[in-house]
């Protein structure tokens, strides 16, 4: 291998060699396993988002497919409506044309070009993640069988009359002049106004005063509410106000949701333009007067005087109009959240529009139960009470867009607006024995993106055929998911499976947490806080991370803060990290937890990590290459001490590891695994090999041992990261592979580890532990005594017992090579010690003589600070044994554990006093 560690070097080699040899594919042995990809937008680039989703996705479908499952990754794209429709009419913009300069059909023509040309660039992307999904099965939401089943799905549900149109309130997008899902809303905080109007009553009596923040909006009132209780105007019930600027007389009604106690107590009601005004309008069957064009200009439902107007002109136009006529109690700042369309940027509209609905309590009750029943489970658990309580309150879901990419809505009318539902004109007039003369005309809107997304698990099998994918794949084992779009898109997944397939999804939903920056903030382009993850694999310079992060900022004081704070943070840019270590970052991170805070430190940790593993292959491959390891299945070997541990501990790991997988705790996982590999494998048992490759005198059959360990170990170690670490792993172990005596193409193929309780040797654990304690011990008291170390030190060891004794007499070459020791010498009790530097492990004592080696001041510090620390634990013992509430309620035995831990802190806190009096006349 080469001598230091270039991710680059490796990671596509590896990536189009997997690809290329039909790895990703199903096996088509084993039990099922299958994930679905939640399907990125054709438009989008990797986030870091989608860098953790995926690398937890990629964990779990290589750990199952070395498991022996028959996997199924399934990959594609959505359609993403309003995006790519937006990303084509820019495009289109730059040559001075709009989508209605080229009509429908020469437009959508576009959009398919731009597909093919531009569309792939988060897939390429998904490669560079080392992501495994069978490429081979691509799907995309527009593609022909997946049209398919979406009109399947459209019809059967609107003869089973669960789709149906309506009038309703959606939330509209004054720019885009469509229908948005509120996941397409951001609500922004900000500064605003509240403005108290008067309103006449028609008699003349007076007036009620009513508050809002959308005063253009009064135009369309239908209705003043207070609470029924509220003694202030219980006598005005069934009055009527005369609104201001119109010639309308409107009621004043009673309702509950009236708190009295804010405000005024009297609400202004627009049913047609809030969403709480629309639920009361309906309970008290008050006229819905939208006051709106598509523009969100004034129409001609309201006064002339404002017809044409932008609604803010006009908003501006009514303050000063009423004020004009006295109305105008106050204006209070007022600090408001105001709904932006996410990918318009303008302020969202309650709208009053025809659109088509789907009538979602039927199909919610069954997906209630289907959790219930625990049919599906929630990981971690508490997320379904989320699910619950939105689907226990559920509305019924607006379907339809008023876009031209997507899916077009498979219906037509006639002239006199009735309505067929069929797969295409042909199918229509059949179905219906229409006249050939009759003009029909199909609708314009498209369906929302949810709602083909929601047909995901099945319809990618090739539902509506009953094909050996779907009966093999369906239902799916995991869907890995943000928690943000439970209701958006798992609970409308549970709805239209069941009902269409007659069984669940999957099996489990694992939501995992947003990722968010190292001080908890939401990555966004506004914070200039957005990290890029093929940015933090590849590296970036400086000046092009400034330009990236400030491309398109219009705001001078905002680009320049954004510059400033990327040249404090990445001074010299971002170097490459690699694929392996921003994959094992993510997993480290994977804990239940709702956010994540990626640090870009932690990062380089693992960078470290995998230079580790690297180096430490590079030691084991020129310690065992051309040599004798046991790879043509000899037996005549023996093991050491220190083989025997490492055996053991590579069992407790797979079960650490393995644990983790199972439970969806990679972050557990993560930390198991790099326990083994950091501090046992390469800290401690690499380090123990070196006395025994190294001595001349050891016999070839030790030796032999140690190599066969070596290399076996490493092996199942790799196979064992693969999962987490594709690129790292597959490249050391095809070099590792021959010497263990491995067969196969690919790691990704073979086996993954399992424990085995018969290799783990209890004494032998125990025994490298006391042999790390008595290395540390010395080089606790090198550190603290600022000895080399390389200094060979003679040391005593003194007042220990029987098992002291076997260990010393059997490792004393583990001991002298490791802690760098040119003696070890037993004292007995007898025997008078030389003034030396004390540490103790357990009751045996270390002692380093410190003739010519102490620093006598560093010393007494030392010692002062073991003994406030053993003072300490003499207080807190003694505190507990004094304690009757303990002495009488503990068991026996745990009380005997404390008098005795009492005991053992006073002698060794006697032993220290003895050793700082020895010290102190130096």
């Amino acid at each position: 291998m080469e001598k230091t560690y270039q991710p680059s070097a490796i990671e596509t080699k590896w990536y189009e060699n997997w690809e290329s040899q039909g790895y990703f594919a199903p096996s088509g042995e084993g039990e099922p396993y299958c994930i679905m990809i939640p399907p990125p937008n054709v438009t989008g680039s990797l986030h870091m988002g989608h860098g953790f989703q995926e690398s937890i996705m990629d964990a779990l479908i290589r750990y199952h497919r070395m498991k022996g499952c028959n996997t199924l990754w399934q990959v594609g794209t959505d359609h993403a409506g309003i995006a790519t429709q937006m990303v084509v009419e820019r495009l289109l913009d730059t040559d001075g044309k709009t989508r209605h300069d080229l009509g429908r059909e020469k437009f959508i023509e576009k959009v398919w070009e731009w597909k093919e040309e531009s569309g792939g660039n988060i897939t390429r992307q998904l490669r560079r993640l080392g992501a495994s999904p069978d490429w081979s099965r691509e799907r995309f939401t527009m593609d022909e069988g997946f049209y398919n089943a979406v009109q399947e799905v459209f019809i059967r549900l609107y003869e089973d009359k669960l789709i149906y149109r309506g009038k309703r309130l959606v939330n509209w997008d004054p720019k885009l002049h469509t229908a948005i899902s509120d996941l397409e809303v951001i609500n922004e905080e900000k500064k605003g106004h509240m403005w108290h109007f008067h309103y006449p009553l028609s008699d003349g009596s007076g007036h009620l005063t009513v508050a809002t923040t959308r005063p253009e909006t009064m135009l369309g009132d239908t209705a003043v509410a207070v609470n029924p209780e509220d003694g202030r105007y219980k006598h005005l019930i069934g009055k009527t106000i005369k609104l201001p600027l119109t010639e309308r007389e409107i009621p004043i009604i009673a309702d509950d949701y009236v708190d009295k106690d804010f405000g005024t107590g009297c609400v202004k009601i627009t049913p047609a333009h809030d969403f709480n005004d629309y639920e009361m309008g309906q309970r008290h069957n008050l006229e819905m007067i939208n006051i709106f064009n598509d523009d969100a200009q004034i129409n001609s439902n309201a006064p002339e005087k404002y017809q044409g107007m932008d609604r803010f002109v006009a908003r501006k136009q009514i303050v000063e109009d009423l004020e004009a006529l006295g109305l105008l109690d106050k204006i209070d700042d007022h600090v408001l959240k105001v709904p932006y369309g996410d990918r318009s940027g303008v302020v969202i509209e309650p709208y009053l529009t025809n659109q088509w609905y789907v009538k979602t309590q039927p199909l919610a009750d069954e997906a209630i139960k289907a959790v219930e029943d625990g049919d599906i489970n929630f990981v971690p658990k508490q997320y379904e009470n989320m699910y619950f309580s939105w689907m226990r309150d559920i509305q019924d879901w607006c379907i339809s867009r008023q876009l031209w990419w997507g899916h077009r809505i498979p219906a037509w009318y006639d002239d006199a607006g009735n309505v067929y539902v069929g797969r295409d004109e042909a199918e229509v007039r059949q179905k219906h024995s229409l006249a050939d003369e009759l003009t029909l005309t199909q609708d314009n809107d498209v369906l929302d993106t949810w709602f083909s997304s929601g047909l995901w698990t099945f319809g990618t099998l090739g539902w509506p055929e009953d094909n050996d994918f779907l009966k093999t794949f369906h239902p799916s084992s995991v869907l890995v998911t943000g928690f943000d779009i439970i209701f958006f898109w798992v609970a409308r997944m549970i709805m239209l499976t069941l009902y269409f397939k007659k069984e669940i999804p999957f099996h489990t939903v694992y939501v995992h947490g947003l990722v968010r920056d190292s001080h908890g903030q939401k990555m966004s382009k506004s914070k200039g806080n957005v990290l890029d993850p093929i940015d933090l694999i590849d590296g970036i310079d400086l000046e092009t991370l400034v330009e990236k992060r400030t491309a398109g900022m219009q705001v001078p004081q905002l680009k320049q803060k954004i510059e400033k704070m990327t040249r404090k943070e990445f001074p010299e840019g971002i170097e490459p990290y690699g694929t392996d270590a921003l994959r094992y970052t993510y997993y480290s991170l994977a804990s239940t937890g709702r956010d994540i805070n990626f640090d870009v430190g932690r990062i380089e940790g693992f960078r470290n990590f995998c230079n580790k593993l690297w180096n430490a292959s590079n030691y084991v491959l020129m310690n065992t290459e051309g040599e004798g390891c046991g790879q043509d299945g000899s037996e005549n070997f023996e093991l050491t001490l220190a083989d025997r541990w490492i055996v053991s501990r590579l069992q407790e790991a797979e079960k650490a590891v393995v644990g983790g997988m199972n439970t969806y705790r990679l972050d557990l996982a993560s930390q198991a695994l790099y326990d083994f590999i950091w501090k046992d494998y390469c800290d401690w048992y690499l380090e123990l090999t070196k006395p025994v490759l190294w001595d001349e005198n050891a016999s070839a059959e030790i030796k032999k041992g140690t190599r066969r360990t070596l290399i076996r170990v490493l092996e199942t170690v790799l196979r064992l990261a693969h999962p987490l670490m594709p690129f790292i792993t597959e490249e050391i172990w095809q070099r590792v592979k021959p010497l263990a005596g491995v067969e196969g193409d690919s790691i990704m193929q073979a086996p993954y580890p399992i424990a085995d309780d018969n290799k783990i040797d209890a004494q032998a654990m125990a025994d490298i532990e006391w042999v790390k304690g008595v290395i540390v011990a010395v080089r606790n008291i090198r550190g603290e005594m600022n000895i080399a170390p390389s200094k060979q030190l003679p040391v005593y060891v003194k007042n220990g017992n029987d098992n002291d004794k076997r260990c010393l007499d059997s490792n004393s070459q583990f001991l002298k090579k490791l802690a760098s020791l040119e003696s070890v010498e037993w004292l007995n009790l007898e025997d008078e010690a030389p003034l030396s530097a004390t540490a103790l492990v357990g009751e045996l004592e270390i002692l380093v003589p410190m003739a010519g080696l102490i620093d006598k001041d560093a010393e007494l510090a030392r010692l002062q600070k073991e003994s406030d620390k053993l003072e300490k634990e003499l207080a807190r013992l003694k505190g507990k044994l004094n304690n009757p509430k303990f002495v009488d309620k503990a068991p026996a035995e745990v009380v005997q554990k404390e008098k005795d831990k009492l005991t053992d802190a006073e002698a060794a806190l006697a032993k220290l006093m003895e050793q700082k009096e020895k010290i102190a006349v130096l």
